[in-house]
């Protein structure tokens, strides 16, 4: 049986980028993917709330293989995880700190990549088994207020800012403790088209090296 946390480091360290594909169809998903890996993202996500999520998390899964790891955003219930299993996802996301969630996702050997912004919530995300915490919403935070948390929280665990980050902002992050980041509408909105989604990604990827 695959290792959840090896394989998140390695997919992690290949390209420290999560794309968030809200608002994604099920015929658009191929084609934003293949969009998405061909420029190097190796961790993909579709949120719940997205028009059938479980057709596009299926869809991505079966086409991409190993070249990335696929699963589910905006995670909110054990049932849900258990529905993105059902599919082919590996990677759970929440926008929350629910152990319940955390801990379902770990016992069933995925990945889980949990949202907190306290560090109360970091210490009880890892406690409860998360791979990878999710700082959001970046936006209420900043680069000095993740600085001062990365001061106690365990240096080897990933930690991305999620939330309105853009190839200009990143550098800033990173220096101040951001390993990776979640990308959301500046790379990926309802109806994007692949080509537009392909130039983006791109250049995320360009500065994430």
């Amino acid at each position: 049986m695959t290792d959840p946390a090896q394989n998140f480091a390695r997919a992690f360290a290949a390209c420290p980028l999560v794309a968030i594909l809200r608002g994604l169809t099920p015929a658009e998903a191929i084609p934003v993917a293949d969009a998405l890996v061909g420029a190097g993202f190796t961790l993909i996500e579709v949120p719940l709330n997205s028009p059938d999520p479980y057709d596009s998390i299926a869809a991505i899964a079966a086409h991409v293989g190993d070249k990335a790891i696929v699963g589910a955003g905006t995670v909110l219930s054990t049932e849900q995880v258990d529905r993105v299993k059902a599919a082919g996802g590996t990677l759970i996301v929440s926008p929350n700190t629910d152990t319940d969630v955390i801990a379902h996702s770990v016992a069933q050997g995925l990945i889980s990549l949990p949202g907190y912004f306290t560090p109360s919530e970091a210490f009880a995300a890892l406690k409860a088994g998360a791979h990878g915490l999710k700082l959001f919403p970046a936006e209420g935070a900043s680069p000095t207020f993740l600085k001062a948390q990365r001061a106690v929280l365990p240096r080897d665990v990933a930690v991305l800012a999620v939330g309105g980050i853009t190839p200009d902002n990143m550098a800033e992050w990173r220096a101040h403790g951001a390993d990776g980041f979640g990308l959301g509408s500046n790379l990926y909105r309802a109806g994007k088209p692949a080509a537009d989604v392909a130039v983006s990604a791109r250049a995320y990827v360009e500065k994430a090296r």
